[in-house]
């Protein structure tokens, strides 16, 4: 991104508590481009319930073609109890995400699963395990697997009924977000540990063929395999000895709800969905908290908004090939949360409760 030239964004800020913490990103957002000189034009559209309630759809075509013409979605959250009596399919989160992630050939999902020091207490693992913290990536194939495989379907047989999900992978999408995981590894501690079931699945024993072939091409990155079971049981007793972990879709989406929760808080945690890489070595993504709307406390002024703030960040520096502001970003979050400010996801009796508008204050001023 050239230092002039405008950034377009979608901002789709959604339902529950994501308008709210979507007013802090957009603050930060304000001071980086003062900071930095970075230009940001910013359309807000509807997307989920609040979609539905005002056209009758999770995803308007209206917000489909602003996020056509953006250069990066920043998303929100979408869904609440107000529209779970919804045919399945017309539900916010399968209606508005999905799509959006089949429309642009998101494949490539990437969740930071970052402990800071600081917050190892808010963890519900042993204090002992997270010590200092831990800094783990969640690489996750987004587009394939049985979430997107045909048949799909549910029918009565044998008076009885039965569904039927499809598995699927092709080496060509194993390959490339095998590659997108090593590539994040060079930038890392250079482990990648790949996940499947190889020992049940042939779906298993073809990703695990992709993977070690293009493991040859990064001969730096050291590569591990483990079953799906054994990850989920080894990520509890020990965090800290993974870099990159590289899953398919079900394993990937599974592993990484694990790892933001033995984080301490999906309040923290920002996540990208990315395409395939442009000419210029960037992305269009969409870039969200890994948590969900949370309607229970929606309006309450009490949510973490360090997630969609830090989902700025990953914007920047995928979308927009801004290192400097991406991290003057994530300095400024860790700078606040050393001083000991806290929402009530991450509070103890010893550090300062603070709302949703002032750990937003916080962050602005430390940038």
């Amino acid at each position: 991104m050239n230092k002039n030239e405008k950034f377009h964004v979608a901002v789709l800020s959604g339902d529950g508590i994501g308008p709210e913490v979507m007013v802090e990103a957009r603050r930060v957002m304000e001071a980086i481009s003062a900071k930095f000189s970075i230009t940001f034009e910013l359309q807000e559209e509807l997307v989920g319930g609040a979609a539905i309630d005002a056209t009758g759809t999770a995803l308007p075509e209206r917000t489909l073609e602003a996020c056509r013409e953006a250069d990066a979605i920043l998303f929100g959250s979408v869904g609440g109890t107000k529209w779970e009596s919804l045919p399945p399919a017309e539900q916010p989160e399968r209606a508005a995400l999905l799509p959006l992630r089949k429309a642009f050939s998101l494949f490539a999902n990437l969740r930071p699963a970052l402990c800071l020091p600081e917050l190892t207490h808010a963890s519900p693992v042993r204090e002992t395990i997270v010590a200092g913290g831990f800094d783990v990536l969640c690489v996750r194939e987004l587009t394939g697997g049985l979430y997107f495989g045909e048949p799909k379907f549910l029918k009565q047989e044998g008076g009885e009924q039965m569904a039927v999900d499809t598995m699927i992978y092709k080496a060509s999408e194993i390959e490339r977000i095998t590659h997108v995981a090593f590539q994040a590894a060079l930038q890392r501690r250079k482990q990648v540990t790949s996940i499947d079931k190889a020992n049940v699945l042939q779906n298993g024993i073809l990703w695990r063929q992709v993977v070690e072939r293009v493991a040859k091409g990064y001969p730096e990155v050291t590569l591990n395999h483990l079953y799906v079971d054994n990850a989920a049981m080894q990520l509890i007793r020990n965090p800290k000895g993974f870099d990159v972990v590289l899953a398919e879709n079900l394993f990937g989406d599974i592993l990484s709800d694990e790892l933001a929760m033995i984080s301490g808080s999906l309040g923290m945690l920002p996540s990208a969905s990315l395409g395939a890489p442009r000419g210029d070595g960037l992305y269009f993504g969409l870039y969200e908290p890994s948590g969900g709307s949370a309607p229970d406390i929606a309006g309450m002024g009490i949510a973490n908004p360090i997630a969609q703030i830090l989902s700025v960040a990953m914007m920047l520096r995928y979308s927009a090939g801004r290192e400097d502001a991406a991290a003057a970003i994530e300095a400024a979050v860790q700078r606040v949360i050393r001083s000991g400010m806290r929402t009530r996801d991450i509070h103890t009796g010893t550090t300062r409760l603070v709302s949703t508008e002032e750990m937003g204050n916080a962050i602005v001023a430390s940038l």
